[in-house]
This record gives structure tokens, sequence and C-alpha cells, in this order.
């Protein structure tokens, strides 16, 4: 593996320099770099007007701000390190902010606008004011540049998961109409049951009050027979 001077980097193209990187690069390096690229991000290009979605994480909470302004200057675009420079003007003040591309901080950068530039370097810009500072726009596909990012996590379908929760609901309402037929079909035991209740339900004799019956009849009996014998 041969050694790489930097002093040849003026001599290339961003798009050269990254191909010569990538043959001297340890393939571990470019592993990681991979793994921690964004799937897909937009379009950019020294001239666009961006609106770049930055999280603020204040103690426990976390916020979306919002920066709208000119991109001035692009570097190493198509790399891990990929930056973007944007400007614009606030109460009268140049206030300029570089954003990584690929920061979980970034959560989204909107092309609004276009415009023709031949310089990646908008340097003139500082010094301008007012309708001199204007840049000339030109038509772009707009849905073309602004790439959505692609999240790597799959989402649940609530499709599927009301499918499940019907499922669920058919098969409780199909135990109970189970349970219904197997009472419905023992109609022996309901019968013993039935009269079991209405055995509970008939007074029962007394014991004492049966014989003191037994005796009167018996002494009926005997008086029978002895005005027999007389007779």
């Amino acid at each position: 593996m041969g050694t790489f001077s930097p002093h040849l980097a003026t001599n290339f193209t961003d798009m050269q320099l990254l191909a010569i990187l990538n043959r001297v690069m340890h393939p571990a390096i470019t592993k990681l770099e991979q793994q921690n690229r964004k799937p897909a991000v937009a379009q950019i290009q020294s001239g666009d007007t961006v609106r770049v979605h930055q999280l603020i994480r204040e103690g426990n909470k976390q916020r979306v701000q919002v920066f709208e302004g000119v991109v001035i200057r692009t570097r190493r675009l198509g790399t891990l390190s990929a930056t973007i420079t944007v400007r614009r003007i606030a109460s009268g003040v140049g206030v300029e902010k570089t954003y990584l591309i690929h920061s979980p901080n970034v959560a989204k950068v909107e092309v609004v606008r276009r415009a023709r530039v031949r310089r990646n370097f908008l340097s003139y810009l500082r010094e301008r004011r007012g309708k001199s500072a204007r840049l000339k726009e030109v038509t772009f596909d707009r849905a073309a540049a602004n790439v959505s990012e692609v999240k790597a996590e799959v989402n649940e379908d609530p499709l599927a998961t009301d499918e499940v929760s019907d499922a669920d609901l058919t098969e409780i309402a199909t135990d109970g109409a189970t349970e219904e037929v197997a009472v419905e079909t023992s109609t022996e035991e309901v019968a013993k049951e039935e009269s079991k209740e209405a055995a509970a339900d008939e007074p029962q004799n007394d014991p004492a009050a049966e014989s003191d019956e037994q005796q009167l009849a018996d002494q009926e009996a005997e008086a029978g027979v002895e005005k027999a014998d007389q007779s």
C-alpha cells in the first residue's frame, strides 16, 4: 500500500480525491463510515436556499430549530464528513452555520430554491447587501432534490395489528359459543338439578306426627276387633 501526500489534493477534484482515499483507507474505517452514513440525503449544491432542521437538546427536553439561508460552501460531498455552510442575514447581521449532513443532530435538510452559480465557495456574498446579494434562480425538480431520509427500523403495520386484534376477538367469541353449546346439550344434568330443587322446595314430614298417626290407626283397629268379638 502506497502513501498519499496531502499536497497532491490540489490537483484533483473532489470525486477523484474521494476515489484515491477509498483505495488508501483501511477497510475497517470504510465499514464504520458505511454504518454511520444516512441512507439518503438531499442533493445540495452551492447557491441553494436550504432549510436545515437541527435537533436542540435542553436537559431532558428536545426541540427542532429551523435555520434557513443560502449555501455558500460545500465540502467533501459524498463522504461521511460532508459539510455545508449556510448564511443568512438576521437583524442586519450576517450569520453563518456549518452543518455535518450525516450528523444525527441534523434531522432534515430541505432545498427550497436553487440558483445558478459558477463557484463552490460564494465568499463574495459576505460583502453584498440587498439586491446585489441576490442570486439568479433556476427551475429544478424539488421532489427529486429533496430525498426523504429512509429509516432503518421497520415500523409496525397498523392494519396487521387490527387483524390480530380481530382474530383475538373472534377466538374469544368462538370460545364463548362453545361453552354455551356445551351447557345446552347437557339436559340430563339440568333435569337432575331441577328435581333436586323441587324436592328441596317440598315440605318435609315430621317423624313425631307420623308416629302419632300410626298409634291412632292401631287404636282404631283394636277397637274394631273388640266390637267384633262382643257381637
